[in-house]
């Protein structure tokens, strides 16, 4: 069940993580419209938000010139706010108490975090977390270090604080706590949730988990290919399958945290299809498998030799009769041997434990 996320008990957005994107996007879209839409975005928020840091970070990693003008405007402006910020903090350190003196640099923390000041955010919440009484009011401040590792992609960073968030959950997190570490776009997490299991669970789970999710059913249409997706690996449309397969992988190329991932992702995801369609037959044709998922014989012939060599398929081309043979694994004998094979190791010790005991 979906946490509902109410002004209550919603973590700040910040920073944007829509920005991260967008700058992956301005580096490695793959059209001229998509670099120049990510652009836009991105120069309208750092505008609209002082984000002098974040622009200098973009402009660097993207080699686009520095407009002087815009970045002592910027500037400027975050001056300003820092005075304003330290300010306030002064005043609750010398008339307020420690909750005043808390908000107060955390305050300055999120002002950092907000225009992309990495190392300085990082070290500001660290210091309002000393300050900060209650373990809840540390378990956010401790959130929100996670979301400027995923936003500057710091594993690092992301690590240690996962860490940290345990722990404190563990000592003493609320309810609502605890599920925020789990929070993010339902959109978003449906993606990542069909997109995950379909390359890990069974077949026969799909259905239960994907196909009859209110969840998942309720959003799935919003994320183009991805219902017929799962669906085509589900009904044995393995035609289909390959074609949304394809979407799949432009989505993972074009996407912030998974884009590293997507030649690993799309070739399980065909070892799989390849799995599931020999495991129903002995023996079938290479033109019957070619026919099936789409493509060429040539093709076909050369994705499954890759997997047979690999260890990674069951099965035998004979390039002669020109078909697929399989040799499915012994399951029950192998689970005989691996029997018989512990239970040496475990008469063994015992007898050197009865050796031992017996001096």
């Amino acid at each position: 069940m979906a946490l509902v996320i109410t002004p209550e008990n919603a973590l700040a957005r910040i920073p944007d993580m829509s920005l991260a994107q967008h700058k992956f996007t301005l580096l490695n879209g793959s059209t001229p419209a998509a670099r120049e839409a990510a652009k836009k975005a991105l120069w309208e928020a750092i505008n609209a938000d002082d984000m002098a840091p974040f622009y200098r970070h973009v402009c660097e990693e993207a080699k686009i010139p520095l407009d002087s003008a815009l970045v002592s405007k910027l500037e400027a402006n975050n001056t300003k706010r820092f005075a304003e910020l330290d300010e306030k903090l002064k005043t609750a350190q010398e008339s307020e108490g420690e909750t005043e003196i808390s908000d107060a640099l955390i305050a300055k923390a999120d002002y950092l975090a907000k225009i992309g000041e990495k190392d300085k955010a990082v070290s500001a919440y660290r210091t309002a977390f000393e300050k900060t009484p209650g373990v809840g009011a540390k378990i956010d401040l401790v959130f929100s270090q996670i979301r400027i590792g995923l936003f500057f992609n710091d594993r690092t960073l992301i690590t240690q604080q996962l860490e940290k968030a345990k722990a404190l959950i563990e000592e003493g997190g609320d309810w609502d706590r605890r599920n925020r570490c789990k929070l993010m776009e339902m959109k978003d997490f449906v993606t990542y949730t069909v997109l995950m299991s379909v390359i890990s669970v069974p077949r026969v789970e799909i259905k239960s988990k994907l196909l009859e999710s209110p969840e998942v059913l309720e959003v799935v249409h919003q994320v183009p290919h991805l219902e017929a997706y799962m669906r085509a690996l589900y009904d044995c449309h393995y035609n289909q399958f390959f074609q949304t397969l394809a979407h799949m992988e432009v989505l993972l190329k074009s996407n912030y945290y998974l884009h590293l991932h997507y030649p690993f992702y799309v070739r399980e995801m065909r070892i799989k299809a390849y799995a599931q369609l020999l495991e129903s037959y002995r023996s079938l044709t290479l033109e019957y498998m070619a026919a099936a998922f789409g493509v060429s014989q040539e093709f076909i012939d050369r994705d499954l030799y890759k997997f047979i060599a690999g260890g990674r398929l069951n099965c035998v081309i004979d390039k002669v009769r020109g078909i697929v043979e399989t040799n499915r694994p012994d399951h029950k004998n192998a689970q005989y041997q691996a029997v018989i094979k512990q239970g040496d190791t475990l008469l063994n010790r015992v007898q050197k434990l009865s050796r031992v005991i017996n001096i």
